[in-house]
């Protein structure tokens, strides 16, 4: 059975019903870390299955509760969420050696606020990051991502915009 899938980053303490309804329709929600206040993740919580990180801007409490780099399999694909993890020819030199050694098939990061998906033909993985959720930063639009994984199939990608 297909897990519907809701990624979303750079929330910076920000959380609303429009995100929470996305939240409710996924099997699980993955947040990339700047989570803000853990006001957001309860409240996401409350409504779905969470996985998270967290960012720089997450202080203490948070870093308690959430680990740096949260690695796992589900429906037989390997993923790796850290904030501030690069992307494709450009990760960022902490997680780069272990991605070359051991590529998950699924690398996520938040961190730029730039919505970006791209394949990396060299370490065949796809490498997504759904931009920031919320209003803090310099991006005028507001973006998650949603999918699907079955049977180590990653399909039926979505951008979700929202206003600022």
């Amino acid at each position: 059975m297909a897990q519907k899938i809701l990624l979303l980053s750079d929330t910076h303490s920000f959380i609303d019903d429009k995100i929470l309804n996305y939240c409710k329709n996924a099997d699980e929600v993955w947040h990339a870390g700047d989570i803000g206040n853990p006001e957001v993740t309860d409240k996401i919580q409350e409504v779905s299955h969470l996985r998270a990180v967290y960012g720089n801007i997450d202080d203490k409490n948070i870093r308690s509760e959430f680990p740096l780099d949260n690695k796992f399999t589900i429906e037989g694909v390997s993923v790796w969420i850290t904030h501030i993890g690069g992307y494709p020819h450009r990760y960022n030199p902490r997680v780069k050696e272990s991605i070359v050694l051991r590529p998950p098939k699924l690398f996520i990061s938040g961190h730029s606020h730039i919505l970006k998906v791209q394949y990396d033909k060299k370490l065949k993985l796809l490498h997504m990051n759904p931009g920031a959720a919320g209003k803090h930063g310099f991006h005028n639009v507001r973006t998650m991502l949603r999918f699907e994984i079955e049977n180590t199939d990653i399909k039926n990608l979505e951008i979700i915009e929202m206003k600022r």
